[in-house]
């Protein structure tokens, strides 16, 4: 299942890659944007409930995507590309195992624990163990 999880997410990100390429911007763009949303990781600096609210917000996909369809429907764009850099930067962390963050720690992910405080034997957490969780902080 984790395996077809990361290619959905692979998917996806070559989706936003196929989009940005109608978009009229030159390729050096993509490179020089797709880690843009990462500065949302600043709210860490404030403390860890809006550190997780600021990132979730930059990395959720359904933001995204309203992002582009409004630019779409405004025919904008700016909006097209941020939408399309978002949903590729969020499809790009998930494949590499990052979800969205829960208010207690910056290593609580919706895919379970990454970085120091993952354990190699701890099993990644389940759809149920992330819809029983009440800290994670999305809107």
């Amino acid at each position: 299942m984790k395996t077809l999880l990361k290619l959905e997410e692979v998917a996806q990100f070559l989706l936003s890659i196929v989009l940005f390429s109608q978009l009229p911007f030159a390729w050096w763009w993509f490179p020089a944007l797709i880690l843009v949303p990462d500065l949302s990781m600043v709210g860490y600096l404030i403390n860890p409930k809006i550190g997780a609210y600021a990132y979730n917000l930059a990395h959720h996909k359904a933001v995204a995507i309203a992002i582009g369809a409004t630019g779409f429907l405004l025919a904008n764009p700016v909006l097209m590309l941020t939408g399309v850099m978002l949903f590729g930067h969020s499809a790009m962390d998930r494949m590499m195992g990052y979800g969205l963050k829960f208010e207690d720690s910056f290593s609580h992910t919706s895919l379970g624990m990454v970085g120091k405080a993952a354990k190699p034997d701890q099993p990644q957490s389940s759809a149920g163990d992330t819809l029983r969780e009440s800290n994670l902080s999305i809107f």
